[in-house]
C-alpha cells in the first residue's frame, strides 16, 4: 500500500527542500545550551550521523544568538532558530544567517510579528508558524477555549497576517500533547491550506510513552497523506527522536531504507539479540537501499524469516548468515554485525 500525500507548496530551508514532491523530512532539536558552542556542534554532528536533516536550536538570549554564525560554519544541515517572546532575537538570528525562524504567534504580538516577517522576507528565509495548544492567543481561547478549532484558527489568522504582507515562505505546525487534538487541528488546516505541515506531538513524554504517542498520532496523519516534515519529541537523547522518526516513515513506505526484523527473544537465544539489533539499526539508518534485515536469536526461525532479504541468527557455537530463509554461511559470533553489513553494502 502506498500513501497518497497531500499536495503542498515547496519550501527551501537552507539546502533542504520540503513539501511538494520531496521526501518527508526528519527534524530534531538540540538539548544543549546554544551558547555552549562545542557541546552544540558535537550534538549536531551526532544527529547528522543519525540522519537528521534539519536541526533547531533554542535562542533564549542574545548571547545564544551571537553563536549562530559559528555553529553554522561547522555543521552540514540547515539551522533553525526557536524564538519565544522576544522578537528582537528573531531579527538578530536572521542577521546571523539562520536558515529558518520558528515563532509562536501566541507569545509575540502581531505588530512585532510583522517586523519579523519583513526581516525574513528581506533575507529570503522561511518562517515556521508554531501553534501550540498551551500558548494560543488570548482573543482566540476566550471564544474557542483550548481546542483543535482554536489551534486551527490561530494558524489561519497568522497565515492571513503573513500573506497580507506578501510573505508566503511559510511552514506551519499545530501541536498538542493530546493525540486527538493534534490530529484534528492538522486535518482542519490541511483541508484549507496547502502550506507544508511540520508534524509532532508536543511534550510527548519519555522514550517509551513518547514513542507510543508519536507513532499513533503521527502515523495516523501520515497515512492520511498529511505532513511534510516531522519531529518525534522525546524526553531522551535527540538521536532517539531521529531514529524513531525514520522507523515511523519507513514502516509506512514514506522513506526508503533498511528495516530490521528481529525476534522478541526467548530462552533459545544464542546471541544478544537486543543489543545486536539496535546496533545494526543504528548502522543502517542512513542507507536508502530498501532492504529487510533479520536478527534472530536462534536458527529455529530462520526458515520462517523469508520476509527478510538477509539476516543473522545465533547457534550454540557460531553465528549464521542467511538470505530469504536459506543459510549461506557460518561465522564467529563476535563478527556477526560486521559480516551482515558486508552482505548489505
Amino acid at each position: 500500500m502506498l500513501v497518497k500525500r497531500r499536495k503542498t507548496k515547496e519550501i527551501k530551508v537552507g539546502n533542504v527542500k520540503l513539501g511538494g514532491n520531496n521526501p518527508i523530512r526528519v527534524q530534531s532539536m538540540c538539548s544543549t545550551k546554544t551558547k555552549d558552542i562545542d557541546a552544540t556542534i558535537k550534538q549536531i554532528h551526532s544527529l547528522e550521523e543519525t540522519g537528521c536533516e534539519l536541526i533547531r536550536i533554542a535562542v533564549p538570549d542574545i548571547e545564544s544568538v551571537k553563536k549562530i554564525k559559528k555553529i553554522k560554519q561547522q555543521i552540514n544541515i540547515p539551522l533553525i532558530a526557536d524564538v519565544h517572546y522576544n522578537y528582537k532575537l528573531a531579527l538578530e538570528s536572521l542577521k546571523q544567517g539562520v536558515d529558518k525562524i520558528r515563532i509562536n504567534p501566541g507569545n509575540i504580538p502581531e505588530d512585532e510579528l510583522k517586523l519579523i516577517v519583513k526581516e525574513a522576507k528581506d533575507a529570503d528565509k522561511p518562517i515556521r508558524i508554531g501553534i501550540n495548544i498551551g500558548s494560543l492567543p488570548k482573543n482566540i481561547t476566550q471564544k474557542l477555549g483550548f481546542t483543535s478549532e482554536a489551534m486551527f484558527k490561530a494558524a489561519l489568522d497568522t497565515v492571513d497576517t503573513f500573506e497580507n504582507l506578501d510573505f508566503r515562505n511559510i511552514v506551519v505546525s499545530l501541536k498538542s500533547s493530546d493525540i486527538f487534538q493534534t490530529i484534528e487541528a492538522n486535518r482542519l488546516f490541511s483541508e484549507k491550506s496547502d502550506y507544508p505541515l511540520h508534524l509532532g506531538i508536543t511534550e510527548a513524554g519519555t522514550i517509551k510513552s513518547g514513542i507510543a504517542k508519536s507513532s499513533i498520532g503521527l502515523g495516523y496523519l501520515l497515512i492520511k497523506g498529511i505532513g511534510d516534515t516531522i519531529r518525534v519529541s522525546l524526553t531522551a537523547d535527540p538521536t532517539e527522536e531521529v531514529l524513531t522518526a525514520y522507523n515511523i516513515l519507513k514502516s509506512l513506505n514514506l522513506r526508503k531504507g533498511a528495516t530490521v526484523i528481529s525476534c522478541p527473544t526467548c530462552g533459545r537465544a544464542e546471541i544478544d539479540v537486543i543489543n545486536i539489533a539496535e546496533e545494526i539499526e543504528k548502522r543502517l539508518i542512513k542507507i536508502e537501499k530498501p532492504i529487510k534485515v533479520g536478527v534472530l536469536g536462534c536458527f529455529v526461525n530462520v526458515e520462517e524469516a523469508k520476509m527478510a532479504d538477509v539476516g543473522i541468527a545465533g547457534a550454540e557455537k557460531y553465528g549464521i548468515i542467511f538470505k530469504k530463509g536459506k543459510i549461506i554461511r557460518k561465522v564467529e559470533k563476535e563478527n556477526l554485525i560486521e559480516e551482515i553489513l558486508k552482505e548489505i553494502y
